[in-house]
């Protein structure tokens, strides 16, 4: 494939040196399984001290076992969770969502990947009609799968919306903190302070080995832990999973490693646009860049910088930085994209 680096995913990187420090000395001795441990107590801590004290905390394994059960735990059956249609849960996760949960997802078509009042309300049918599946929630990702991000008045305004409607809000944070480092604002303010009910808060696409989290926010929990096992979710040895979000969240590791990634993107951003023959689609906000790119040149980008396609039919790729991503990296790939235009693309 050529360069082991690349620019496919935030998942390809590797894990940072301080949490491989923290799994070293988390491997000492023995410890009590499935949470009981010190460790995994004094992480939990330190999320309650991020969001507010009365933050439930469920460390899992991967993202999608955090949706599920963030989904399964705040809804019924019967419900419909509203999404846009670009969301991880409906395009991602093997309709993982939809089996656990029984709910019916209800994608909305977006432009951004953002979700807004108005095309969350045109869901809003057939109401108390037991014929019909009922909203019971709304789940937004930030940042989008697009690489876009809500304003924390336009997160506020959607969670008024759907607790005016009696359903929950559910927040995919898989790249919360790039969203977080953005926007310069805290975990907080971006959440619970905004009407946030439950969050799927990402650590993978951040530096870690495995493992991501689920917060509830002033929400029964009394079922959660059931779910979690039910799903396949607990970890025995947790200790390895706490440990990892005890360095991430200890002295603004999370904001740096979030921070270096969106700082990545837009020096690829500015790069690209002196480029005719490329178009970015998506403003540049997080840490991807979408870009319309002759076809032609895909492949042999491919072969040096692995990339995923993200739209075949419009010949739209997505380029994913990461914490560890080099500037020598973003240069290499621009000049490669330039060659390959000028040798296979005729000049405007």
């Amino acid at each position: 494939m050529g360069r082991i680096r690349g620019f496919a995913s935030d998942n390809n990187s590797g894990v940072h040196p301080k949490v491989l420090e923290a799994l070293t000395n988390a491997n000492n001795g023995h410890a009590v399984g499935y949470g009981g441990d010190e460790l995994t107590h004094r992480t939990i801590q330190k999320f309650r001290e991020l969001f507010g004290m009365d933050t439930d905390v469920f460390f899992v394994y991967n993202g999608t076992g955090a949706n599920v059960i963030a989904i399964q735990a705040l809804t019924r059956p019967y419900h419909s969770v509203i999404c846009p249609e670009t969301a991880h849960i409906n395009v991602d996760e093997c309709g993982a969502p939809e089996k656990h949960s029984g709910c019916k997802l209800l994608p909305v078509q977006t432009d951004n990947g953002k979700l807004t009042v108005a095309n969350i309300a045109a869901q809003m049918h057939g109401i108390g009609f037991e014929h019909h599946s009922q909203p019971g929630m709304v789940s937004i990702t930030q940042a989008t799968e697009l690489g876009t991000l809500y304003a924390i008045e336009e997160i506020r305004e959607i969670a008024d919306y759907a607790h005016q409607n009696n359903m929950y809000l559910h927040m995919d944070g898989a790249r919360i903190s790039n969203a977080a480092a953005a926007l310069n604002c805290t975990f907080k303010e971006m959440t619970i302070d905004a009407g946030v009910d439950v969050l799927s808060f990402g650590g993978t696409k951040n530096g870690l080995m495995f493992g991501e989290a689920v917060l509830f926010f002033k929400q029964p929990t009394g079922a959660v832990k059931y779910i979690r096992k039910q799903t396949a979710q607990l970890h025995s040895k947790m200790r390895y999973t706490a440990a990892q979000f005890e360095a991430l969240l200890s002295d603004n590791l999370w904001r740096t490693n979030a921070f270096h990634a969106n700082k990545m993107a837009q020096k690829l951003a500015v790069k690209l646009k002196a480029i005719p023959q490329i178009k970015i689609t998506q403003e540049v906000q997080s840490n991807g860049v979408f870009a319309i790119v002759p076809p032609q040149i895909i492949a042999p980008l491919q072969k040096e910088f692995f990339f995923y396609v993200w739209d075949e039919h419009k010949s739209e790729v997505r380029w994913m930085c990461s914490f560890d991503t080099r500037e020598e990296d973003i240069d290499d790939l621009v000049a490669l994209i330039k060659r390959e235009v000028a040798e296979t693309c005729q000049h405007p």
